[in-house]
């Protein structure tokens, strides 16, 4: 999968299966609306209309089913008849599944996904978390011709038009993005370390014309930002906060997304035990996911300002590393006493949610993280757990999640009940609480650092399980941002999967009057 080139078209033409293995996929319903004279050129003459129809007729999902059409070099698979109102109305995870299963192998693959216009998106993002793009195995590595995997769209429905040129290059950048977000977090530290990670930061940042800010080392310490910087002193690699900005003429507000980068994370001198170290360095998910989705993005235009800030650092154990009972200052000027070294995240993204509201003025602070084990206990291993000061774009998220394939699902707010978890004798505050909604209480803490009176809007994003399945990557949190963001896109497709476009109803209107109460528009 290491050395797939994935490419969404408009037609990917005829051509035998023998020469070019084809897997098709869609919920049964939406197969049996499928015109033979779309499929043939890609079965015929190995695989009849008669077989066609045949093998319509058997499957059976439950939730999914698939039946070869012809050895293995034909498969047709049907995803979930129906899914609830918590899952993606396009079945991405199933799409996922089935394509990792029953892709037939080759050079040269095709996949036909039959589905309704608006599941096209969340489709295609599915699709491409399929394809991973890191490997170290011997094999793949001397192996240097590239395979060719070939995505083309029929869609059914009311909608039944098919996929423009224009959205077919938005889906290309979203895939790219999250497999970009996938490689970044399926490298092991000692290839992504902090210095790494603001390789692939600058290389983003060259490719959009833009020039990083990028404060690093012992110059975090001297301008206050204690969180990043005690968190990464220890480790050979300098801690840094680095920011790509796109700031187009016309912008009416500004967004700042705020990646929690722990490029590993031993668990400090609280340290992790020997079964849940393994597996750490998909700390940095958070940021990845934000780079890939900024890259994206602003590759398909966005009309806003928006600044991409990057928390990094390698949450290590040595002679310098931050103790339990130290108390740090953070960039808000608040005290914390550290009572746990393993609960960092929360510290790296305070400074960068407030230098985000200082430094760039934000309007809207979303901050993205693998921060909490208890989110896996919260939401699950699908859904991301999403904790906002505002009513509104809570359901946006949800929605956004449903409409990317990215679930979400809402975390408790009630600061006034929890954030007393965090009292300190000696200081502002603890860092950890282990008593009470953890998962909230995570959140809360970035979010007392903004102050619970803050007038914007904040959105906090916990997605330690969604980063992964087994032991790969997801990419997740790209296809999130782009469709929750998607209002602010130039692109036709991003503005249809948005849910705070105008024509999404309520939840756009509650979010225009949200913002409009906090000053926003």
């Amino acid at each position: 999968m290491a050395n797939v080139v994935l490419e969404f078209a408009a037609s990917a033409g005829d051509s035998e299966p023998q020469n070019r293995p084809v897997l098709i996929i869609g919920q049964q319903s939406h197969l049996q609306q499928v015109n033979w004279s779309q499929v043939r050129g890609k079965l015929q003459p190995a695989v009849s209309k008669e077989v066609w129809q045949a093998a319509l007729g058997a499957l059976s999902p439950n939730p999914t089913d698939s039946c070869p059409l012809y050895l293995s070099h034909a498969t047709v698979a049907a995803l979930p008849s129906r899914v609830s109102r918590h899952n993606s109305p396009s079945s991405a995870h199933f799409i996922s599944r089935l394509v990792r299963t029953c892709l037939p192998s080759g050079n040269n693959r095709c996949i036909v996904m039959v589905c309704e216009h608006s599941d096209v998106f969340a489709s295609s993002c599915a699709i491409s978390r399929a394809f991973p793009m890191f490997s170290r195995r011997s094999a793949s590595v001397r192996r240097a011709e590239k395979k060719q995997v070939t995505v083309e769209f029929i869609v059914v429905g009311q909608e039944g038009s098919s996929v423009e040129l224009a959205e077919l290059q938005c889906l290309s950048n979203a895939a790219d993005g999250i497999r970009l977000a996938a490689r970044i977090v399926d490298t092991p530290c000692n290839e992504m370390n902090t210095d790494h990670f603001l390789d692939e930061i600058k290389s983003v940042g060259a490719e959009l014309a833009i020039t990083p800010v990028i404060i690093r080392g012992e110059e975090l310490k001297q301008k206050g930002f204690g969180g990043i910087y005690g968190v990464g002193k220890a480790a050979v690699h300098p801690p840094a906060l680095a920011v790509l900005s796109h700031t187009p003429d016309g912008a009416t507000q500004t967004i700042a997304w705020v990646g929690k980068g722990i490029v590993y994370d031993t668990g400090g001198l609280s340290i992790k035990g020997k079964t849940t170290m393994p597996g750490m360095k998909r700390d940095c998910g958070g940021a990845a996911a934000i780079l890939g989705a900024f890259k994206a993005t602003v590759k398909q235009g966005f009309k806003d300002n928006l600044h991409a800030v990057f928390c990094l650092a390698e949450n290590a154990v040595g002679p310098t590393a931050t103790r339990p009972d130290d108390i740090h200052t953070l960039y808000s000027g608040k005290t914390v006493e550290i009572n746990n070294t393993d609960a960092e995240g929360r510290l790296v993204l305070s400074d960068g949610v407030v230098y985000a509201s200082k430094d760039l003025s934000a309007d809207i602070i979303l901050d993205m993280a693998t921060l909490t084990g208890a989110q896996g206990i919260s939401t699950g291993k699908h859904h991301a757990a999403v904790m906002t000061n505002s009513e509104a774009w809570e359901a946006a998220c949800v929605r956004a999640g449903r409409s990317s394939g990215d679930l979400a699902h809402p975390l408790v707010y009630c600061p006034e009940l929890h954030f007393s978890e965090f009292t300190s004798a000696l200081a502002d505050m603890k860092n950890s609480d282990r008593e009470n909604a953890q998962s909230s209480c995570a959140g809360l803490f970035i979010g007392a650092h903004l102050g619970f009176d803050w007038p914007g809007v904040w959105v906090h994003v916990d997605m330690a399980y969604p980063v992964h399945v087994g032991e790969r990557a997801t990419g997740f949190g790209v296809a999130l941002l782009m469709a929750l963001f998607g209002q602010a896109s130039d692109d036709a497709m991003l503005n249809k999967v948005s849910p705070l476009s105008v024509s999404s109803g309520t939840v756009g209107d509650g979010m225009e009057r949200d913002c409009k109460r906090r000053r926003l528009v």
